[in-house]
């Protein structure tokens, strides 16, 4: 008797770890009876066993702020190492890796993931992830990875790309309202640790009919240094770039500065297969969007509070018929604030002053911060 139960305990869990896995790879999803379709993207909660003070309070609020249909986490769910953390109960502790003990990492990992995911599970919104680089500098496997995210019920990562390399890579469709036709689809990009040929592989060969989509990644491609220009020190936003003074075309908040580049490859194939927007996260403290080329590229806040902010999500309403806006939000005082970005003009000699002055500062603060 005891050994029937035991292996009928075993088919009840393989069962329920394959219909995981179904759920991740079949779930669909719709636009609704307007033709709209919301997702949140949230950064960089960096966290480790000891919950930041107010993380939880972030994802909830920006769930009840966005009223979101689906969720990106864009990668660095985890601290690897760095000490200093004072945003928890555990003063100058921080990161999940503990040296030569994979066991005890994992578990590390695993509590983090658990603080992070409850408030999105609590709320009922189907997520997905990508991976950063603190993610892999936790030295966890993929496979693990993929395993606990399996266990969140609407957490539906799962790897389709199938690389040598086992990066996590992900393709999502939205239906048009009432339809089998694909509006929208989502690519959700493992970066982490550099995109490789046989991503691109991957990438280049999936079919979706050239369907207008949105890339999330972790690291900001170089491409983003598209949204700067050349400026002098005197003008609003200057910052100091290895090449010269440049700042950003269409405004926004940045304490570190891209420079102008030659489309990159992964740009091109953008290009070619209908994207119409790349987002990201990784700097934590920058929060920007602009144009290039035709595709919508931005930075997103990230939220670890053991780092100083500015902290924010960002929200992208996209429309069934292959168009999409978004937003940025910036979080303080338990509120979150709708950014609102001035393109720079002509100033008078009184402001370029003061914007000269403002330049030094914004050169000490990004020092500070970095």
């Amino acid at each position: 008797m005891k050994k029937l139960l035991s292996i009928l305990l075993v088919i009840i869990f393989a069962l329920s770890c394959f219909t995981c896995f179904v759920n991740a790879e079949s779930k669909s999803f719709e636009f609704d009876e307007n033709g709209k379709f919301t997702v949140l993207h949230i950064s960089d909660p960096q966290d480790d066993r000891y919950p930041a003070h107010g993380m939880a309070d972030f994802i909830r609020k920006a769930i009840e702020t966005a009223k979101p249909d689906f969720i990106v986490i864009s990668g660095d769910i985890v601290e690897d190492s760095r000490a200093g953390d004072i945003s928890d109960d555990e003063i100058f502790k921080e990161g999940v890796l503990v040296d030569g003990d994979y066991e005890k990492t994992l578990e590390n990992v695993k509590i983090a993931v658990e603080n992070i995911f409850t408030p999105i599970e609590e709320a009922g919104i189907y997520y997905a992830v990508t991976m950063g680089n603190n993610d892999y500098k936790a030295e966890i496997s993929n496979e693990d990875w993929l395993e606990i995210f399996a266990s969140y019920p609407h957490c539906i990562t799962v790897d389709e790309s199938d690389d040598a390399e086992g990066r996590i890579d992900q393709y999502l469709e939205i239906k048009k309202h009432d339809s089998d036709e694909a509006g929208f689809g989502l690519w959700l990009l493992d970066n982490g640790k550099s995109f490789t040929e046989g991503q691109k592989e991957w990438f280049k060969n999936k079919e979706t009919g050239n369907v207008s989509s949105i890339v999330f990644e972790h690291v900001p491609t170089d491409d983003i240094g598209n949204l700067y220009e050349e400026c002098n020190f005197w003008d609003k936003g200057a910052m100091l770039g290895d090449g010269g003074v440049y700042r950003l075309k269409n405004g926004g908040v940045n304490y570190t500065v891209s420079e102008p580049c030659e489309p990159t490859d992964e740009f091109l194939m953008w290009k070619e297969k209908g994207v119409k927007g790349a987002f990201f996260g990784h700097i934590h403290t920058d929060g920007f969007t602009g144009d290039v080329d035709g595709i919508t590229m931005g930075l997103t806040y990230g939220f670890q509070f053991s780092k100083a902010g500015p902290y924010g999500m960002r929200t992208l309403t996209l429309d069934e018929n292959g168009t999409f806006e978004t937003d940025l939000y910036t979080y303080e005082n338990g509120e979150f604030s709708l950014q609102i970005d001035e393109i720079p003009g002509d100033e008078s000699f009184i402001e370029k002053l003061f914007n000269a002055f403002m330049f030094l500062c914004r050169q000490l603060a990004a020092a500070l911060k970095f």
